[in-house]
C-alpha cells in the first residue's frame, strides 16, 4: 500500500470514529435535554457506536490492524442494524410479550444494566424500547440510529474493498 493510499485509509478511519464518538454523544444530549428515558436497546445501541469508535481508532493507529478492525467494524454495525431494527419493529407493532424489561433479563440487558452501575449519567436505561419519545422528519430515534448503522456498514465494507485491490 502506498503511503498516500495508507494516510487515507488513517483518515478514513479516524473520522469513522470520529463520527460514531459525535453520534453518542448527540443522543446522549437529546436524551438529557428533552428528558428522554433510554431503553436497553438505545444504550446497547449507544455501546455499540462507542465499539464502532474504538475499532475504528484501532485501525487507524495502527495500521498493520486496520483490515481486522475494519472486517470487526462491519460485523458491529451489522449487529448495530439489527439491534436497531428489532427496536423500530417494537415502537411500530409493540407486543407486550416482547417488550425489553419484562421477564429474565436477555444477555443485552446485562450488559446495559452492567454499564449503567459503571456510569449510570450515559448508560442508565429507566425506558421502554417501544415508546416513541422523539421523533424527527417522521423517524424515531431507532429508525436514525439504524440507518447511521447502516452508513457504518458500507464505509466499513467500503474501506475492506479498496483495501483488496
Amino acid at each position: 500500500m502506498t503511503p498516500s493510499a495508507r494516510r487515507s485509509l488513517r483518515t478514513n478511519l479516524f473520522l469513522l470514529a470520529l463520527a460514531a464518538i459525535g453520534l453518542t454523544l448527540g443522543g446522549w444530549a437529546i436524551g438529557e435535554i428533552m428528558r428522554l428515558q433510554p431503553c436497553p436497546l438505545c444504550i446497547f445501541q449507544r455501546l455499540l457506536f462507542l465499539l464502532i469508535a474504538l475499532l475504528a481508532l484501532t485501525g487507524a493507529l495502527l495500521p498493520a490492524a486496520a483490515r481486522v478492525s475494519s472486517i470487526l467494524l462491519a460485523v458491529v454495525a451489522a449487529g448495530g442494524v439489527a439491534t436497531a431494527a428489532y427496536q423500530s419493529w417494537l415502537q411500530y407493532l409493540p407486543q407486550p410479550g416482547m417488550e425489553c424489561g419484562f421477564g429474565e433479563p436477555t444477555l443485552i440487558e446485562r450488559i446495559v444494566d452492567w454499564f449503567g452501575a459503571l456510569w449510570p449519567q450515559m448508560f442508565l436505561a429507566t425506558g421502554f424500547c417501544s415508546s416513541k419519545d422523539w421523533i424527527l422528519l417522521g423517524l424515531s430515534m431507532a429508525n436514525w440510529s439504524a440507518l447511521c448503522f447502516i452508513g457504518f456498514l458500507a464505509a466499513a465494507l467500503m474501506i475492506l474493498r479498496r483495501r483488496g485491490d
